[in-house]
Formats: structure tokens, C-alpha cells, sequence
């Protein structure tokens, strides 16, 4: 096996090294997407000799971590940049060497088989279908928007030197996947002028895995130069490295001792921002909530690094790229969403209508009916006047509570969405409701407020602050959450959860813990369920909404019964959430 790979590796960089005429020229094939495709590896270690033959590669890297510096999202310029990278020195390599020709368009018809599916997802994956199809059959069809940005790209082909490619590049960048990245975080001459020791003084780390620190900025330059090129796919290395990571974290547990856990706080305190409790508060909640198998437990209530940060580190920094992220992932969507949110808004109101009809009737007191005064002296009926009974005007309050664990990192930016549409369905129809989202690092439930039941519609934009990380003590946190339900006055109360179904937190263990079995499997389920089926006893409906793997469905069910949601596509999520929450209401009105 390994003499295979060492095989095709040295054949991939032979035809770099050929078309390059550059021997000292490094490179690290991807073997794994020769596996899928042969011909798209091939032509990307050509392209990799083409590019470094014609125009600065170098130079081209820099830009684009200069521009991720600036908190651009790396999925979609990396994208945008392989785009450009490709019909840049297409047309000048198959001058050269005809026969390249063939291998590129074998190579575009396997990645359209392929990725055909996911590229339609967002606006930089359709601009890609549409390039590939007029590669293969000629100038096609398109959308007088998509027609401009296909034409910025085949211009390339004449480009005459690695400053117009890069200018092309920073421009779809901010028509496609940014259109407010110059007015937050600068143009392309203030991209530019990020110095090497800003790069230096920054922490790549988020980038990397077990990397030496004081090497990382080079070490991610060369990622990205050799990632630049690749049009197998969009998906980063480094997303198949956190998967990867999620996989094998389940076979780890660490045990630390008292003088670690001494530190703790202050860690969770720089990493996920000040807590907004009292330290009364904080002591009730912890005596009140951390008992049973949760007794050796914390929790930690917060606003967010965002919000309110100890310092601006690299904590903060990731934070706010993920915002991007997920703001990003809104703005390719925003059509699907607007209308999900209408959707959602229309089936609440036709449901809560109810509260404000009213039933005319009879009675001894009232509005005087004079038709019927001829009765008083001869019949014993006293009802001669009307009044009006209303419905059930009782309130309804909402909890959302969303699992922020690890697990979650490759939808980050759909749970941010689909929290994001039920808040603002729930605002236009005045439902009083909180968003949360909740994981757990060392022995503390981060519990993290994006918008508090009262506060005004502008804070649901806080939501787009979600962020993942460690473990999920599910039993707790949704255990925290009916608490805060059942200190509110109102009569009906519905906890909504969206999770993936896998409790988990055995990452830390202590000395001579009181409760040292690992929260995993049948053991968290159980209790996750426990809680649950205990705060539906305390008159609280909550439902489920599933955002994982189908392989978890069957403990999603044992959790959250039958009152559950499964939602594959955001277009599907008013419909489903809506009649699961019209079914509620309409049972508590």
C-alpha cells in the first residue's frame, strides 16, 4: 500500500516538475483525491507546475492569508481562488501541451458527477457547475449576475501577470461571499498592507493541528499553497482534520489534578467571556441544578466572548471568524430563510389567533339587551344583559436551547440559521423566548445567552455568535433550561432543543470524583431522557429538533419520545417545527 502511494505521489510531482521546469518546486499530492478521481489529481499537480511556471504562487498564498487575517472565510475564497487559479493558466499550459486538454476535461466531467449534489448548496458552487458545463459544452445559459462573474473569470485567461488574478479573486470575494468585507474589514490595498509581523503576532493555530506554534504561520502558508489549486473539492483539509479529530476524541479521557482544576475558571473565563451572574447567583443555580450524577458539575452562564471578553486572544479571534462564517452561510441562503421565517410567522399567528376571539352570551350582569326587559315581574330568568367571554388569555414563553458541542462543528452555520428562524417567527408573533446554546469543557456547562425572554428583536442577530466546542452534558443543560422556564409567569412554557442526539462529556475526569463513570452512550442518553420526561411532569412540552446523523436518530428518540423533529434541508424547517409547535399550542389553548 504505501509503495502505491509513494508511486502515485512521485508520478503527480513528476508532471509538476515537467510542466514547471522546476525540480526544487515542493508539493504534496493529495492522494485521497486521486482515489476519487484520477484525472482530477493529475491535472491539479499540472496546474500546481503551470502556476509557478506563469505567475507568484508565493505571492498569491500571501494574499489569501492576508485576506483570512481580515477575517475573510477560508471554505469560500479558497474556492474562489482554485477558480481562478484554473482558467489563469488553462489556456497557456494547453498551448503547450495539447494533450492536457483531454485530462482536464476528464477531470471536470468527474468532479460534476461527484460534487453535482452539494455544489448547488451555495452561489460559489453553482458559479462552478456553470464554469465546468461551458468547459465541456460551450457557453451555456445563465442568470445576467452569474454571466458577469463566469465572464471576470474567463478574462483570466489573458491575464498578464499574479496581481490581476488576485484582483479578480478579492472582487468575487466580495460580490459572492462577502458583500459587506470591505466596508467592515478593508479593501484589497488594505488587505495588502498587512505587515508579516501582524501574521506573526497572530495565532494560526486555529488552523493547525499539533503544530509548533512559533512554526505555524509557515506551515499554513504552505497548506494553503498547496490547497490552492485543488478543484476536487471544496471541502478544506482542515475540516476532514476536525472530523477526523471528533472520531478518535472518543477514546480519550484525561484525568488532572487539583492544581489544574484550580485554574479552571479563569480559563473558561478567557475563553467564553464573563459570566453575566452574580456570584450569589451563580451558587444558587450550581446548589440548585449540579445534584445526582451532576453533583461534581459547574455551570457558567454567559453573554460571549464576543459580548463580553476577559481579553481579545485567540479564542476571541476564532469566535469571530465563525460569525463571518456563519453570516456567510445566511447571506447564500437568505431567500430559502426570509421565507421559512414567513412561513413559520403565518402558521403561529393562525395559531394564537384563538387567544383573541371572543364568545357573546347571556348573562345577569352586562351590556342591557332591551329586547329582553319585557321579561323582568314575569318570568324568574335575571339575564337581560350580554357580555363578552374571551379564550384562554393566558401567555406562552419559549426556551431554545441549542447544542454547541464539537460534534456540531461542520453545521455550525445551519443550527445558527435554523435557531435564527424560529427566533424571529417567535418575535413577529410576540412570544416571549431565550436562545441558548450549551457545551461543556472540564467539569463546567457553558451556558451561553445569545437573547434573553424580553429582550428586543435586534438581539436574535446574537445567534449568528454560535460557536462549538468540547463535550455536551445534555441532561444538565436542559435541566438549566426548564429552570429558567419555571421561574416565568407564564402558564404555557415549550423548550425547544436542537441536538444531535450524542451526549457526551468524558473528555476530563478528577481524582476521586464522586460520579467518575464517563457521560456517554446508554448512561447519557438515559439521563438526558430522564430530564426531559421530568420537566414535561412539571407541565413544560419540549420538543426535539434533530441536526445530526441519521446512526443517532434511534437515541434521539429515546430522549425526546415522539414529540421530535428531523430536519435534513433548512428549506424544510418552518413546516415541520411549525406543526409541531402548532400541535402545542393548540393543545394549551
Amino acid at each position: 500500500m504505501e509503495e502505491l502511494e509513494l508511486e502515485l505521489e512521485n508520478r503527480i510531482k513528476n508532471l509538476m516538475w515537467t510542466v514547471s521546469g522546476d525540480y526544487a518546486l515542493e508539493f504534496k499530492p493529495d492522494l485521497k483525491a486521486f482515489a476519487r478521481s484520477e484525472s482530477a489529481a493529475l491535472y491539479d499537480g499540472i496546474k500546481q507546475g503551470a502556476f509557478a511556471k506563469y505567475f507568484d504562487r508565493e505571492a498569491f498564498s500571501m494574499y489569501l492569508v492576508k485576506k483570512m487575517y481580515l477575517h475573510a472565510s477560508e471554505a469560500p475564497l479558497l474556492s474562489i481562488a482554485q477558480l481562478c487559479i484554473e482558467f489563469a493558466v488553462s489556456g497557456k499550459i494547453i498551448k503547450e501541451r495539447e494533450g492536457v486538454a483531454n485530462i482536464r476535461r476528464k477531470a471536470c466531467e468527474d468532479i460534476l458527477e461527484s460534487e453535482f449534489h452539494r455544489l448547488q448548496e451555495n452561489t460559489v458552487g453553482r458559479l462552478k457547475l456553470a464554469l465546468f458545463r461551458e468547459i465541456l459544452d460551450g457557453r451555456g445559459a445563465a442568470t445576467e449576475q452569474m454571466r458577469h462573474w463566469m465572464d471576470l473569470i474567463w478574462a483570466l485567461d489573458h491575464a498578464p501577470d499574479t496581481m490581476e488574478v488576485i484582483r479578480t479573486a478579492d472582487r468575487l470575494y466580495n460580490e459572492i461571499a462577502d458583500p459587506y468585507f470591505e466596508r467592515q474589514h478593508g479593501n484589497l490595498e488594505q488587505v495588502l498592507s498587512v505587515t508579516m509581523e501582524d501574521l506573526a503576532e497572530f495565532s494560526w493555530k486555529e488552523f493547525l493541528q499539533e503544530e509548533a506554534m512559533e512554526s505555524s504561520l509557515e506551515m499554513y502558508l504552505d497548506r494553503i499553497t498547496e490547497q490552492m489549486t485543488n478543484l476536487d473539492t471544496m471541502e478544506t483539509s482542515r475540516e476532514r482534520e476536525e472530523e477526523k479529530e471528533e472520531k478518535e476524541s472518543g477514546k480519550k479521557i484525561v484525568v488532572v489534578d487539583e492544581k489544574a482544576l484550580e485554574q479552571m475558571y479563569s480559563y473558561v473565563e478567557r475563553n467564553y467571556g464573563k459570566t453575566f451572574l452574580s456570584e450569589t447567583e451563580e451558587k444558587r443555580m450550581n446548589y440548585l441544578m449540579c445534584r445526582g450524577i451532576h453533583s461534581d458539575c459547574s455551570l457558567y452562564f454567559t453573554k460571549g466572548i464576543l459580548k463580553d471578553p476577559v481579553l481579545r486572544n485567540y479564542q476571541y479571534e476564532y469566535a469571530r471568524k465563525q460569525k463571518d462564517k456563519n453570516l456567510y452561510e445566511y447571506y447564500d441562503n437568505h431567500r430559502i430563510i426570509k421565507n421559512n421565517i414567513r412561513i413559520l410567522t403565518d402558521m403561529l399567528r393562525k395559531t394564537l389567533v384563538m387567544r383573541d376571539e371572543t364568545e357573546e352570551v347571556l348573562s345577569d350582569r352586562g351590556t342591557i339587551l332591551p329586547a329582553r326587559l319585557w321579561r323582568v315581574g314575569r318570568t324568574a330568568e335575571r339575564n337581560f344583559f350580554s357580555r363578552q367571554l374571551y379564550q384562554d388569555s393566558s401567555r406562552f414563553v419559549v426556551d431554545v436551547l441549542l447544542d454547541a458541542s464539537g460534534s456540531q462543528r461542520t453545521r455550525q452555520g445551519q443550527v445558527a440559521i435554523q435557531a435564527y428562524i424560529l427566533s424571529e417567527a417567535l418575535s413577529n408573533v410576540g412570544i416571549p423566548h431565550r436562545v441558548m446554546s450549551f457545551c461543556t469543557f472540564w467539569d463546567y456547562t457553558i451556558l451561553h445567552e445569545f437573547r434573553n425572554y424580553d429582550a428586543p428583536r435586534k438581539e436574535n442577530g446574537n445567534i449568528f455568535e454560535y460557536v462549538t466546542s468540547s463535550n455536551n452534558r445534555d441532561g444538565l443543560a436542559v435541566k438549566a433550561a426548564g429552570q429558567g422556564l419555571l421561574e416565568r409567569e407564564e402558564e404555557h412554557k415549550i423548550l425547544i432543543v436542537l441536538s444531535d442526539g450524542r451526549p457526551y462529556d468524558v473528555i476530563i475526569n478528577r481524582p476521586n470524583a464522586r460520579n467518575p463513570k464517563p457521560y456517554q452512550g446508554n448512561y447519557a442518553v438515559s439521563d438526558t431522557a430522564f430530564e426531559v420526561r421530568k420537566l414535561r411532569s412539571q407541565g413544560i412540552c419540549v420538543l426535539g429538533v434533530f441536526a445530526g446523523e441519521e446512526k443517532d436518530l434511534a437515541a434521539e428518540k429515546k430522549i425526546f419520545g415522539k414529540d421530535f423533529a428531523y430536519i435534513r434541508k433548512i428549506s424544510g424547517f418552518s413546516p415541520v417545527v411549525g406543526r409541531y409547535l402548532m400541535k402545542q399550542l393548540e393543545r394549551e389553548i
